[in-house]
């Protein structure tokens, strides 16, 4: 098994779609393809706005992490949120998101950013175990709050 990951260009935006869209169907997050093309682009084209990777199993894509910049005073500087990391469910359990978020971390990194955040559903807890290996850990003092604009 050889694990890699690559920056997507815009050349995965079909297959990138197609994954995206299969994790918004597992999170229930609703879906417009044509909207999330416009999103993504500024993550393709490696503006300041952050990067996705695509994860590759023997040369098969088999997910994605999709990480966006942001800047924090309490973190001394650039930081970023995984907004996004998924694999197909074949390829789960066997330490690919592992691996993946290493990398990424790695990667984030050598972009400058201090600190990464990530949220998770309550009750994966199989993600949470996950999360929790790789160093990052809850904020027991903090909700993250959300407001749609």
């Amino acid at each position: 098994m050889t694990v890699s990951i690559r920056l997507a260009t815009s050349s995965d935006g079909d297959v990138l779609l197609g994954l995206i869209a299969a994790c918004h169907a597992v999170e229930r997050i609703s879906h417009d393809a044509v909207a999330t093309a416009d999103t993504i682009a500024p993550l393709l084209a490696r503006t300041g706005a952050g990067r996705i990777w695509l994860i590759e199993e023997d040369g098969q894509t088999v997910g994605y992490v999709a990480l966006c910049f942001g800047y924090s005073i309490e973190f001394g500087g650039r930081d970023a949120f995984v907004d996004e990391m998924f694999l197909v469910e074949a390829a789960r359990g066997r330490g690919l998101g592992t691996s993946a978020l290493d990398r990424v971390a790695d990667a984030a990194r050598g972009l400058g950013v201090k600190a990464l955040h990530l949220e998770v559903a309550r009750d994966n807890t199989r993600a949470r175990r996950l999360y929790g290996r790789l160093g990052f850990a809850p904020r027991d003092r903090y909700v993250l709050m959300s407001r749609t604009l």
